[in-house]
């Protein structure tokens, strides 16, 4: 299984990466329609999802630093945390579960329809056609919401903050930056990439070794969102620690 996946996962990174000069990289048509339905219509939801989590971080967080009176630092909580963790970690988590489902199913049902091994007889290689271009656009599309949702999440925070706990926009915003360094950004983006290229390479691993009948599709489907949610949170651990200890 791992050995199929890191094949499929390196044929995808070839044709992105090396097929563009040898002009068989993935189409660039099919590349933007598939950060259209990845990326742009997902927008509202991850939207959604992260501003009440902001805001139930700035809750809790309030709450505890009410006691002690410093309650003012609730922007730099919410802000580190967006920023480092929840604000990729909650979108390529939503990304799987919306379009991480729709890829295995799409991809699945062609499987079971025979659709991919028409195209092989047609001489279109499938994973330039079907996967490198959702994996592309999983992979660009990943931080780009990333940081949409990093915003939108610390916009909650900034509500509360605000209303609750009547602190001024300077005062939040102020203390919020004065605790930010570069690094968290840009910790938060690679991970964003690393999240992208693994939800969209699983879901389109999964669509791609299904064999069956319908509760086949519905099965690969199940397991490319479990298995995404799992790789995420795995790999956040992982270069959450390389972040906090080695660099």
């Amino acid at each position: 299984m791992l050995g199929d996946y890191m094949i499929l996962l390196g044929k995808a990174l070839r044709c992105c990466l090396v097929g563009p000069f040898r002009r068989k990289g993935p189409k660039l048509v099919h590349v933007i329609q598939q950060m259209d339905a990845i990326g742009v219509q997902s927008l509202g939801i991850v939207c959604l999802v992260v501003f009440f989590v902001g805001l139930v971080i700035a809750m809790q967080t309030a709450n505890e630093l009410l006691k002690m009176g410093t309650e003012m630092y609730v922007g730099r909580v919410v802000g580190l945390t967006m920023l480092r963790e929840l604000g990729p970690l909650i979108a390529t988590i939503v990304l799987g579960g919306r379009c991480g489902a729709a890829i295995a199913a799409e991809i699945g049902t062609m499987k079971v329809n025979e659709e991919v091994e028409a195209l092989q007889i047609m001489g279109i290689d499938p994973v330039r056609f079907l996967v490198a271009p959702r994996v592309l656009a999983f992979t660009v599309m990943a931080p780009v919401l990333a940081v949409i949702a990093d915003y939108v999440g610390i916009l909650g925070g900034f509500i509360l903050g605000i209303c609750s706990l009547h602190l001024s926009g300077w005062q939040f915003i102020t203390i919020m930056m004065s605790g930010l360094v570069v690094k968290d950004f840009v910790s938060g983006i690679i991970k964003s990439v690393v999240f992208g290229l693994l939800v969209g390479s699983i879901a389109c691993y999964f669509g791609y070794q299904t064999e069956g009948g319908a509760e086949a599709v519905g099965r690969s489907t199940t397991m490319s969102v479990v298995t995404s949610i799992v790789m995420i949170i795995v790999a956040d651990a992982v270069m959450t620690g390389i972040f906090v200890y080695i660099v």
